[in-house]
């Protein structure tokens, strides 16, 4: 458990980025923060360096990520096809099926100590659903969850439709990847794959909710005042 407990969380805003370089980024500060938990490891308390936290912000040009558990059909397209409607395919390390990025789309990387915070993952995950939950509040739209399944809904039953996906990596308490909410996404991208590999809900966003486009800078602003808010953060 750290000693040296640290709330202090860098807010990063990479804007639209290659999923790649965000991948790399992501992989370059969870790395570095187990390595200072590694070499506190060594040290008499008084030596021992507080961990950061890093909270990104990002949108991705259209790319199909593929979870560790993920099956591979859930990709109804070839690699020729995925050239053809200009996407990208990544086979990656967190958790999950498959799922979509693309522009118009908030992506949440949350790089966390959580030894800073609380040492439950599940928790983890229902906080930042719970972002979510809060934002789509503030716009008038009411969403939930839906039992035995992660991520944000709305609707229930033959109704339900997804509107945020998580999925996560963590070790020693350390987390990367995280989650992906439909603003103002184009959702015909979602035809291409199995969603999650759930194949008999739907998938939404804000703007087709509401029925229009919606100002995404200021869904960006609710949702990291909701995260600063329920994880007790003090961003920077």
């Amino acid at each position: 458990m750290n000693i040296l407990i640290n709330k202090q969380t860098q807010f990063i805003d990479l804007g639209l980025v290659d999923y790649q370089q965000a991948w790399d980024y992501q992989t370059q500060l969870f790395n570095r923060i187990l390595e200072i938990k590694k070499e506190n490891r060594d040290k008499p308390a008084q030596d021992q360096q507080p961990t950061p936290n890093y909270l990104l912000f990002c949108e991705h040009p259209h790319v199909f990520t593929l979870g560790k558990s993920g099956d591979e059909k859930n990709l109804l397209i070839n690699i020729q096809q995925l050239a053809d409607i200009g996407a990208t395919y990544y086979h990656i390390n967190r958790g999950g099926d498959i799922t979509y990025h693309g522009p118009g789309q908030i992506v949440v990387y949350p790089i966390f100590d959580l030894e800073n915070f609380f040492t439950d993952i599940h928790q983890y995950m229902r906080l930042l659903e719970e972002s979510v939950i809060l934002t789509l509040k503030e716009l008038g739209i009411e969403s939930g969850r839906i039992k035995g399944l992660t991520g944000v809904w709305l609707g229930e039953g033959e109704q339900a439709r997804k509107i945020c996906a998580l999925g996560v990596k963590s070790s020693r308490w350390v987390t990367m990847h995280g989650l992906a909410f439909n603003v103002n996404t184009n959702l015909s991208y979602f035809d291409y794959i199995v969603p999650c590999g759930i194949d008999d809900k739907a998938v939404t966003s804000v703007a087709k909710e509401v029925g229009g486009q919606v100002d995404i800078a200021s869904i960006k602003n609710q949702l990291s005042r909701k995260l600063e808010s329920l994880f007790e953060l003090q961003l920077t």
